[in-house]
């Protein structure tokens, strides 16, 4: 099996305060478990950065049709050019994330709450399970999000009656059947 590649890079300074201040804003923000998802973000919005940089001077069709797929995404207007491609941020990437979008739906009351729905099994897409905060939702798929219902334990029939009116009319029915009347 081969090692897979990772999908991001790490900052050229590692100690810029000024990019640390920021990254830990966005983590509380979004309830990110590390850095390394925002970077992966940023990974992601440059490489469709490049995908669009190479599409100016393609045709219009396959313009066209690489908006339609980020706009099935939902991270640009169906109308949008390539310019709207080129001016994605991280933060746009970071709001198509599941947990956001459980957070914005109200499943959850914070980021953390809505990250743990997720990895603990009690969130579904389109009636299937997803237990990964960083799946990116498309626009479809985002009204088909709900929350797993918890099974219900059968409960056994109660074998005495409810009531104590029903109680006494056993007791008569069966000393009648047996033949013991007082």
């Amino acid at each position: 099996m081969l090692k897979q590649k990772k999908k991001y890079s790490r900052p050229r300074k590692p100690f810029d305060k000024a990019r640390i201040e920021e990254e830990d804003l966005i983590i509380n923000q979004y309830g990110l478990k590390n850095k390394k998802e925002i970077w992966r973000a940023e990974a992601y919005i440059s490489q469709i950065r490049e995908q669009a940089k190479d599409l100016i001077v393609a045709s219009p069709e396959k313009q066209k049709s690489f908006i339609n797929k980020l706009a099935k995404i939902g991270l640009v207007k169906e109308d949008a050019g390539i310019d709207d491609v080129l001016g994605l941020t991280k933060e746009d990437i970071l709001g198509r994330r599941l947990q956001t979008i459980v957070l914005k739906k109200g499943f959850a009351t914070k980021p953390k709450q809505a990250r743990q729905l997720i990895t603990h099994k009690h969130v579904m897409v389109s009636n299937q399970i997803v237990d990964v905060p960083s799946y990116i939702v498309s626009i479809d798929a985002e009204k088909q999000i709900s929350i797993k219902l918890k099974k219900q334990k059968k409960q056994a029939k109660p074998i005495l009656p409810e009531t104590v009116g029903e109680k006494l009319e056993q007791k008569q029915e069966i000393k009648e059947i047996t033949g013991e009347v007082k």
